[in-house]
């Protein structure tokens, strides 16, 4: 054990209502989340693995304080995230960033890569502009970047030195967690590794927790230590990778297993 969880998600429930069918009658919902409970313990990662539509994104929106819970609590530090004041929610966000799946979507085309990455720093008002400069040169030097990078603007970058300089907007407050939503899902297979690797460093160099949301059992596997997996917003299985990828006992986990696609050798025809 390495102490208190920095991370505990307790009993959290997330239903969304949706339009009435008809004028008296109560608005049905969609139960996105059911008493979902987890912790994550500093400098460890968990993974949140199930199919489209099991939760995980909500399980997402709802750390990062995006959106607020029907039920149930998020706490960083003891600190209960849903419960804080605006002012103390925007002062307790250095502590907790995230990285998007998308790196073409999650930034903005038509912003320098220094202002892209000191955008944290500017939304917390906590540098002055000579010390964001400075302070997103580190953090792109960090991701295996340049300095010079920081004039440039995201499409002189590939897919994979994007997602680089997203990682690096999330470091640039040095959080103590990393939420990642399929962080390599939209790279080439020849790069995912790459950005895993980075993501290991970064954890053995900062001490980062990172709660990784993915669909890819490999992924999870790489990077984390300990996995959840989601079904129609419950957890139903959990353990170390090696264990739950080896011994699944739930029969949703193994058909997720069944579902990755294995390499066959080609048959030879001898002519």
């Amino acid at each position: 054990m390495t102490g208190a969880p920095l991370l505990q998600v307790e009993n959290l429930v997330r239903h969304y209502p949706l339009p009435r069918e008809r004028l008296l009658a109560p608005p049905p919902t969609v139960q996105a989340l059911n008493g979902v409970s987890f912790s994550v313990e500093p400098g460890r990662s968990l993974g949140i693995v199930g199919e489209s539509g099991s939760g995980k994104s909500t399980i997402a929106r709802l750390v990062m304080a995006l959106d607020r819970p029907t039920a149930g609590r998020v706490l960083l530090d003891g600190r209960d995230l849903h419960r804080l004041s605006a002012d103390a929610l925007k002062a307790a966000r250095r502590d907790f960033q995230m990285v998007f799946q998308d790196p073409y979507g999650s930034l903005d085309p038509r912003m320098t890569v220094a202002r892209i990455v000191a955008e944290p720093l500017a939304a917390l008002a906590q540098a002055t502009r000579a010390e964001q400069r400075e302070r997103a040169a580190e953090a792109l030097s960090a991701v295996g970047l340049r300095s010079s990078d920081l004039d440039k603007y995201p499409h002189e970058f590939s897919g994979g030195q994007r997602q680089r300089i997203a990682i690096a907007r999330a470091l640039i407050t040095r959080p103590r967690l990393i939420v990642a939503d399929e962080p390599v899902s939209a790279l080439d297979v020849s790069v995912q590794a790459q950005v895993l690797n980075l993501m290991q460093d970064l954890q053995q160099q900062y001490g980062i927790s990172y709660l990784l949301i993915s669909h890819d059992l490999a992924v999870v596997n790489h990077l984390c230590d300990e996995v959840c997996v989601l079904h129609r917003g419950v957890v139903v299985e959990r353990g170390a990778p090696s264990r739950l990828f080896a011994h699944a006992e739930h029969p949703y986990t193994q058909a997720l297993l069944a579902a990755v696609p294995r390499a066959e050798p080609r048959a030879v025809q001898l002519l």
